[in-house]
């Protein structure tokens, strides 16, 4: 069964070839098998999970079928919050946190009968990009334990890629969906920023959080979006509901211009990850596709990032300091004397920044880059040296966190492997509230290559760094 995307899985459950309780059970079985090796769950829902694949596959037998998650078991990122079971951020301070309501992509998920097996590990607090900083202990990556998953939902893309779930939920402040998935060969989807409310997740920055899902393959990421989308009633934001992003498979791309930019997210790429994507505009020029060269002016201002997640953090740093692991209080700290006019500068330009953005989309439907300019690193190395940490998490976040200012739609998918047998990331964005777009252009590269077929061969016995 691990081959399958929820698409595939739908449908058999629909057909009543498969039962929502053996894909139920059949993943808390890895899940007990290989999360001693990755770490990628803080806490597992086991009971509950199986009670609610019963209740699924009752409801599915009667003929009250709820769509293409029913019955579906799928993990959440520990940000997100769940009534009655805790959510820690993967920090001390949270460790035991139990949310009185659900956050309204939980309560998405909850109506579309999907079945939660749990909390998923990641960096605490989303406060960086290798999922090594956590009270819970880092989270390894599937195709090779000694390496990080990346972060900060490092055990959500790690899960996925190991079959410990068929989907994930994460968020994404500076790439903290893209960059995991990326080191983890699956896709991950940040949509438009607003898409997707963050209502009930534990926030880092407001002003650049994402909500959206990882998963196995770009239709799967689309089945995932139309169930997420949208705002609870109470949310200030709402956009108006988008037509079904699955259709937008139905037509395929045509003429569709390609943007590489190369300035800035082609620079020093590990020579493997740049063999990579050029077979990968290689395959989008047969599609047939335009390939224009663009340039693109890439702010690297973290004043309000900062100033936010300080904001958010600074009665908890007052009264608890020593709860939260010293890498992440010192990133915390950075905001501390930021001013409120610098903050609200900070804000007027990063809106600046994304009216800018849009022009480039009148030249182009799509903008193509490396996810991440690296592979990822070795758990150990960076234990050695962890002054070498922030360092690594700011080059291996350097292609994603632009997307974050411009809040547009931007997926990472698998595009190849280097020689050690490690996947490598392709980016896709498009213009605002055109997810449609961007997942027409990944369905389409997805469907000319056989990437995303693959799956590491984790075993039991498998050690991990020590």
């Amino acid at each position: 069964m691990l081959p399958f995307t929820i698409c595939d899985l739908s449908r058999k459950i629909c057909a009543r070839e498969i039962s929502p309780v053996e894909l139920t059970h059949d993943c808390l079985a890895r899940i007990e098998k290989l999360n001693p090796a990755l770490n990628a769950f803080i806490t597992v829902t086991a009971e509950y999970a199986l009670d609610r694949a019963r209740v699924a596959e009752r409801e599915i037998f009667r003929g009250d079928y709820r769509g293409p998650l029913h019955g579906i078991p799928v993990g959440l990122k520990d940000l997100i919050d769940t009534a009655g079971v805790r959510t820690t951020a993967a920090s001390a301070l949270f460790q035991d946190r139990i949310p009185g309501e659900d956050a309204e992509v939980v309560r998405r998920l909850r109506c579309g009968g999907a079945v939660i097996l749990g909390k998923q590990n990641l960096h605490e607090f989303a406060y960086g990009g290798s999922s090594m900083i956590s009270f819970f202990g880092e989270v390894h990556n599937p195709w090779d334990t000694k390496r990080i998953a990346g972060g900060s939902s490092g055990g959500s893309a790690a899960s996925v890629a190991a079959g410990l779930g068929f989907a994930a939920v994460g968020t994404d402040t500076a790439g903290s969906i893209r960059e995991p998935a990326a080191f983890c060969g699956v896709v991950g989807l940040k949509p438009t920023y607003g898409r997707v409310s963050a209502r009930g997740v534990i926030p880092l920055s407001s002003s650049y959080d994402h909500v959206g899902p990882i998963t196995r393959s770009v239709y799967d990421a689309a089945l995932m979006l139309q169930v997420l989308s949208g705002q609870g009633a109470a949310d200030p934001c709402a956009e108006p509901p988008a037509r079904s992003f699955v259709a937008s498979f139905d037509e395929p791309p045509n003429n569709l211009r390609i943007g590489v930019p190369r300035e800035f997210f082609f620079d020093d790429l590990h020579p493997e990850i740049a063999a990579a994507i050029e077979k990968a505009i290689e395959v989008f020029r047969k599609l047939p596709a335009e390939i224009r060269e663009v340039k693109l002016e890439v702010s690297t201002d973290r004043t309000l990032s900062s100033a936010e997640a300080y904001a958010y953090h600074e009665s908890f740093v007052a009264r608890s300091p020593e709860l939260y692991q010293p890498a992440t209080l010192a990133r915390i700290q950075t905001g501390v004397n930021i001013s409120a006019p610098d903050a609200l500068r900070a804000s007027h330009d990063l809106q600046t920044s994304r009216d800018a953005i849009r022009k480039i989309f009148n030249e182009v439907d799509v903008l193509l880059t490396p996810t991440v300019p690296i592979p990822p690193p070795m758990i150990a190395a960076l234990r050695e040296h962890p002054e070498d940490l922030r360092p690594r998490e700011l080059i291996m976040l350097r292609n994603t966190r632009p997307f974050n200012v411009w809040g547009i739609p931007t997926i990472s998918l698998p595009c190849g492997f280097t020689k050690d047998g490690l996947p490598i990331g392709l980016q896709l964005a498009a213009a605002p509230w055109r997810e449609d777009t961007v997942l027409q252009a990944a369905y389409a590269y997805e469907q000319a290559t056989e990437w995303h077929k693959q799956m590491p061969s984790l075993t039991s016995s498998q050690e991990v760094s020590s």
